[in-house]
């Protein structure tokens, strides 16, 4: 039975149009997958915790030896890269927030980016360990940062999230992305407004 596994990371809620990309990307996914399951998880409800020292040492010390104390610090990575580990497809809801991802999205990554679950360094170099997973990454941003725009350089969304899910093995990886989303804000017709990127997504999604 194929799994999907939805990330959203949006604060705005009901209001986020990721969510609403992510939704659309899953009822799709689900009618060209009968008998699929989705797993959603919301980065902003998880009380994700910030990587520190003690983090760190328990990500570094051999599994065989770890303490009670480590593995509890380690309860929230392990059960986060569960979820990639088990999945056959990732779907990420990603607003872009200062011309980065969300703060939530970035905790969830340093929890799952650990040597020895999602990569490892060998002799020829680093190399994922989430190879033959697929990722579709949903970005929703206020203005328009499309290759050839003004602001082109200005986004550090893409090419943060290709190099991290790269790094991890994961290179089956598209990207659609609705820009402009600030003109919903001055009255735009969200329907009209997000036909065509939900036309590629329901497109995508049954692939």
């Amino acid at each position: 039975m194929p799994t999907l596994l939805r990330i959203d990371s949006s604060p705005m809620g009901e209001r986020s149009i990721s969510r609403v990309l992510t939704a659309q990307f899953c009822q799709a996914w689900l009618k060209a997958h009968p008998g699929g399951q989705v797993i959603v998880r919301d980065v902003t409800k998880l009380g994700i915790p910030a990587v520190d020292d003690l983090w760190v040492a328990a990500a570094h010390t051999p599994a065989d030896q770890r303490t009670a104390y480590q593995n509890q610090v380690l309860a929230v990575s392990d059960s986060l890269i569960a979820d990639l580990q088990d999945a056959d497809e990732y779907v990420f809801g990603v607003p872009m927030h200062n011309f980065g991802i969300s703060s939530g999205l970035k905790l969830w990554l340093d929890q799952v980016m650990r040597a020895g679950k999602t990569f490892a360094y060998t002799a020829n170099g680093p190399e994922g360990l989430l190879s033959g997973k697929k990722a579709t990454l949903l970005v929703a941003s206020g203005g328009v940062y499309e290759p050839g725009s003004a602001m082109a350089a200005l986004n550090f969304v893409t090419p943060y999230l290709r190099s991290v899910f790269g790094f991890m093995g994961v290179t089956d990886l598209r990207i659609i992305s609705a820009e402009g989303t600030a003109q919903l804000a001055r009255g735009g017709d969200a329907q009209t407004f997000l036909a065509p990127s939900l036309e590629k997504i329901r497109a995508h999604a049954a692939i």
